[in-house]
C-alpha cells in the first residue's frame, strides 16, 4: 500500500469534482475547490473520519468494497478504478468484478435526476445505484451480499421480492427475468456469475428451470408498467432504458405523464422515503 499516493491521488481526484457533478447542490461559496471531505465520504458510505485518514497518508488499508465505493464517489474511469486498487495495495478487479463499477457516463446522467425514480442495473439484475426515489420505492439494496445481490436471484427465491408487482403480471415478470438472465449467460459464459446464478437456480426453483427450457432471450419486456408501493399502492409507469456500449449495465428512469394520478404518488415518494408509516 503506497499511503502517499493513495492520499495524492484521492485529493487531487476530490478537488477536481463540483458539487454539480455528484448531484449535490451548490450551496454557498466554497473556500477551497472541489468536493469537501464529508462529501465524498458520504456518496461512498463511509464515515468522515475514515476518509480523511486515508487523505491524511494514516488510515489503515482499505477493503476492495470500500475502494470500489470510492471509486464510484469519486466518478473514476476504469483506469483510473483500476489505479486507486493498486497505489491501494490490492489486485486490480478482475473482469467479474469489474461489471459492478458504475460506468462514469450513466452515473453522471443518474446524478441529474433528482425528480423521479432512477437506477443502474447489472446485467445480473444488481442494483448498482440508486437515486431517493428509486430507493423508497425498491428499498435499499445494499443489506443483499452475494448471489442475493441479483433481483433474478431474489425474484425466484424470495417470495418478498414479488411483492413489487401486481400479481396478474407476475408470470410475465419471472419471464422478463429469466430472458434477461439467458442474455447475460450468452454474453459471459458458463464460468461466470451468469453461469452460476443459471446453476443454482435451476436446481433451486423449479420454475426457472421450466422457463429456462423455452429459450426465451431478452434484454427487456416491457416499457409500460405497474408496480406496487406498500402505501401508495398500485403506480402506473412508462419505463426508459440507456443502455452501456457492451449492454453490461442499464440506467432504468420511471416516468408518468404529468397530472396523473401515477406522477403524483412518484413525487410523494420523495416525501415518504424508505419510512415504514402506519396505515
Amino acid at each position: 500500500m503506497d499511503r502517499v499516493e493513495l492520499a495524492a491521488f484521492l485529493r487531487r481526484r476530490r478537488e477536481e469534482l463540483r458539487p454539480e457533478d455528484v448531484g449535490l447542490p451548490v450551496g454557498a461559496r466554497r473556500r477551497a475547490p472541489g468536493l469537501r471531505r464529508e462529501e465524498v465520504a458520504s456518496l461512498a458510505a463511509m464515515s468522515t473520519d475514515y476518509y480523511t485518514r486515508l487523505e491524511q497518508q494514516r488510515g489503515p488499508q482499505p477493503s476492495e468494497q470500500m475502494l470500489a465505493a470510492l471509486a464510484r464517489a469519486l466518478r473514476l474511469s476504469d483506469d483510473e478504478r483500476d489505479y486507486l486498487f493498486l497505489v491501494a495495495g490490492r489486485n486490480a478487479p478482475s473482469p467479474q468484478v469489474t461489471g459492478t463499477h458504475v460506468a462514469p457516463a450513466l452515473q453522471r446522467v443518474l446524478d441529474r435526476l433528482n425528480d423521479t425514480p432512477a437506477l443502474i442495473l447489472s446485467n445480473l439484475g444488481e442494483i448498482l445505484v440508486q437515486n431517493r426515489f428509486a430507493e423508497a420505492l425498491y428499498g435499499d439494496s445494499s443489506r443483499f451480499t452475494g448471489l442475493a445481490r441479483s433481483g433474478i436471484y431474489r425474484w425466484f427465491l424470495d417470495p418478498d421480492e414479488r411483492l413489487i408487482y401486481p400479481e396478474h403480471d407476475r408470470d410475465r415478470q419471472s419471464r422478463a427475468q429469466v430472458a434477461n438472465l439467458r442474455a447475460a449467460y450468452a454474453a459471459m459464459g458458463p464460468r461466470s456469475r451468469a453461469g452460476e446464478l443459471v446453476r443454482v437456480l435451476k436446481k433451486e426453483s423449479a420454475e426457472f428451470a421450466e422457463i429456462w427450457e423455452r429459450h426465451e432471450v431478452a434484454k427487456r419486456f416491457e416499457d409500460h408498467k405497474v408496480l406496487v408501493h406498500p402505501q401508495l399502492g398500485e403506480i402506473e409507469v412508462d419505463c426508459q432504458a440507456l443502455f452501456t456500449e457492451d449492454q453490461s449495465q442499464m440506467l432504468l428512469v420511471l416516468t408518468a405523464p404529468p397530472r396523473t394520478e401515477a406522477f403524483d404518488k412518484l413525487q410523494l415518494l420523495g416525501v415518504l422515503g424508505t419510512e415504514k408509516f402506519v396505515s
